[in-house]
């Protein structure tokens, strides 16, 4: 007898587009065992338990199409795969990396379903699968489960494994722009595009941001110089390498001062207003022990902002915030701010809250501004008596349409004069509507890889498309972020037909990759020589900087135990729908079932792209309907009633006729490749010279140039098969 149990077979995380959506996907195999026979509303409390532990399951709208469309399919009866599914997908929400897309379908055998869904991180999407299991379980079995403790452990690993908020900001800006994207470590490097027309940022730097502009961007004292002698701004100041040459320092300057570290960032360590050398030596101390060496400077009036420069522009400016308490009399200031400062729901722990929480620790840059008040943590103010406890904290108040443009030009100047393309530029001013000049404002550093989370999530204001201006900076107007890909899917001659499309492309004066089962090639080389028909070969060539248009072969196997390894294609070629023996490890049982595994590669061709299908195939034809883009059929000869139609309708095909192949747009033949057929060779069937030549002029080669590909193509292989018989 089958226990009441939940079991994985198998879980495979597919990385490209599948049979189930065009994202990544993690699919298990789901045994039910004996809840098959116990749908959810046969199980006493179920339903109840589960609204109780994860309450957003009433934002699921399932297949009912509305909100609570989920819970009605759990009071009416659904099974267990089909829950586990919604359970996952909300406990990843809950964690902090939202998905939308689910699928729960039956295999052959009872009790046994494919469950997949959609996963921005494999890791945390194994261990949210792990969760839901156990909490289902728990569920069913009516058990404590803490729901609590199971989201905190994978909000820590989404914290940990994720990309950060801001490289996640740029990748979602680009994804709107359907420029894809590629994980280069465990860290934010990430690759957006393909090939020779890809970009790389790290956070907020990119691929044009000069380790040399970096440079100069930590040397606060060169930033200085360099800026002064293009007129910007800056305040008067000098390193320092003692608690004594502070003083000095300050002296000479003039007080009030400033007292900052020389490398440091997020305003750790910084001291302002400083009058006499008790708080001068004591101000030392802090920012000595937050960065290797400290800066004494002029001290400017005003309140600090934070400009985003990108490109030549400013896209995005933040105002620091005065942080003071008001007495009441009884409270110590200690006790004053947790309930006037720390009981701001914006404020908290870590990058969700836009506000810091303030926190007294001896020698920190707090209780040194209460010292210098001649005050502590433990002092009890008077009422009405108003403390200051920040000068400039938490640069996260949106001002972007206030900043005067002669500031937002001196910005702009600033980041340039470094070099950076993308910078963070700090001033001070007392009001950033008007220029600097009028109130002695000044810039005081300018950052590289500068955080873009107080222009995402402003504690106050509208948040700024940050994100999208790098995208646009990186690529321009237009989506240039592409090579052309060619993808090759079914079972006849797919590798031969790959490498017959990378000699055309060669021919055409391109750098092209091609990853096929015969191995894997750049240019007219070969690397590899093993079965590159996978995700990770067609990946490498994605990733090379090198490659300006790739051909990739996809088997179904591929498809179903991997995914593709682009997400869209300039050219789907589609040959047969066959193979079907090969698949049963996939419960794939049916035609039908493998025309939807081979229609993936149709389905990921770009609008403006092209499906090339072999018109021969009657399941193949019918894909025709599902492509995106235009269409192009390939035959041995004209007289199938398929071309004859797709012609009428004015689209394009490609035959042979007497040993030429005949390009046909409508009822015109636009081009005649006279005796083209059997320049590749007499070991290359006509069908597979159709599809490369009609691959070719999907992507507007040449038809000479076709056939120099197809020549020389023919010339390595006859040269190949003598000696082959030699030996």
């Amino acid at each position: 007898m089958k226990k009441k149990d939940i079991v994985f077979r198998r879980v495979t995380h597919l990385r490209g587009p599948n049979i189930w959506t065009y994202r990544p996907v993690i699919e298990a195999w789901v045994d039910i065992g004996a809840l098959e026979d116990f749908p959810s509303n046969t199980i006493p409390g179920l339903y109840e338990r589960l609204t109780a532990w994860l309450p957003s399951l009433v934002e699921h709208r399932c297949g009912v199409g509305e909100r609570g469309g989920f819970l009605e399919r759990l009071r009416e009866g659904t099974w267990a795969a089909h829950i586990l599914e919604h359970v996952v997908l909300e406990m990843q929400s809950l964690a902090g990396m939202p998905t939308g897309f689910g699928k729960a379908r039956e295999t052959s055998e009872s009790g046994v379903y494919k469950v997949a869904f959609r996963t921005r991180q494999e890791q945390v999407g194994r261990a949210a699968l792990q969760s839901a299991r156990e909490l289902l379980m728990a569920a069913i079995e009516d058990r404590p489960y803490d729901v609590e403790a199971a989201i905190a452990g994978l909000r820590d690993m989404v914290d940990s494994i994720c990309l950060g908020p801001s490289t996640a900001h740029i990748v979602d800006a680009a994804t709107e722009r359907r420029i894809p994207s590629i994980r280069l470590n465990d860290g934010n490097l990430v690759q957006l595009g393909y090939g020779e027309r890809q970009r790389r940022i790290w956070t907020a730097e990119t691929d044009r941001t000069s380790a040399i502009a970096e440079g100069i961007s930590r040397d606060k004292d060169l930033t200085k110089s360099l800026l002064q002698s293009c007129g910007v701004p800056v305040p008067q100041g000098r390193l320092v390498d003692s608690a004594a040459d502070a003083w000095d320092a300050a002296e000479d300057i003039g007080l009030p001062v400033a007292v900052k570290p020389y490398d440091g960032n997020h305003g750790r360590g910084v001291s302002l207003d400083l009058t006499n050398r008790e708080q001068v030596e004591a101000a030392f101390d802090l920012a000595n022990r937050e960065g290797n060496g400290v800066i004494v400077e002029q001290s400017i009036s005003g309140v600090e902002h934070r400009l985003l420069v990108v490109g030549k522009r400013v896209v995005a400016a933040a105002a620091g915030e005065t942080t003071s308490v008001t007495g009441d009399g009884r409270a110590s200031i200690a006790e004053l701010i947790e309930s006037q400062v720390n009981s701001d729901p914006r404020r908290g722990e870590d990058e969700a809250f836009p506000l810091d929480v303030l926190r007294l620790v001896d020698g920190d840059e707090l209780s040194l501004q209460l010292a210098r008040q001649g005050r502590s943590g433990a002092t009890v103010p008077a009422a009405g008596e108003k403390i200051e406890l920040q000068r400039n904290g938490n640069v996260a108040f949106d001002v972007t349409d206030r900043v005067h443009p002669d500031t937002a030009a001196l910005a702009s100047l600033a980041a340039r004069v470094v070099g950076l393309d993308i910078a963070g530029i700090d001033l001070v001013v007392e009001d950033i509507s008007r220029p600097l000049s009028e109130q002695r404002g000044a810039i005081i550093e300018v950052n590289a890889g500068p955080g873009l989370l107080a222009h995402m999530k402003p504690a106050s204001g509208q948040p700024q498309p940050v994100g999208a201006a790098i995208v646009d900076h990186l690529f321009g107007g237009s989506d240039h972020a592409r090579i052309p890909i060619v993808g090759v899917t079914g079972n006849r001659d797919t590798s031969r037909i790959a490498r017959l499309i990378g000699k055309i492309l060669c021919a055409s004066h391109r750098h092209v990759g091609v990853a096929c089962a015969d191995g894997l090639f750049l240019n007219n080389r070969q690397i590899r020589s093993d079965d590159c028909a996978t995700w990770e070969a067609g990946q490498s060539l994605l990733i090379n900087r090198s490659v300006q248009a790739a051909v990739m072969e996809n088997g179904s196997r591929t498809i179903l135990g991997e995914g593709l390894s682009y997400d869209r294609c300039a050219v789907g070629i589609v040959t047969d729908v066959s193979g079907l023996e090969a698949l049963a490890d996939f419960d794939i049982r049916n035609r039908d079932q493998l025309y939807n595994v081979v229609r993936t590669q149709v389905d990921v061709v770009l609008p403006d792209g092209v499906a090339v299908l072999n018109a021969a195939d009657h399941q193949v034809v019918e894909m025709a309907e599902l492509c995106d883009g235009d269409v192009i059929f390939y035959a041995p000869t004209a007289s199938l009633q398929v071309i004859a139609a797709h012609r009428d309708d004015g689209g394009r095909a490609v035959f042979a006729r007497d040993g030429d192949i005949v390009l046909a747009s409508g009822t015109n033949e636009t081009a005649v490749l006279h005796g083209a057929l059997a320049l590749a060779g007499p070991a290359v069937p006509a069908e597979s010279v159709l599809a490369a030549v009609a691959s070719a002029w999907a992507m507007q080669v040449p038809t000479e140039l076709i056939c120099a590909g197809l020549r020389t193509f023919g010339s390595e292989a006859s040269r190949a098969e003598s000696a082959r018989v030699k030996h």
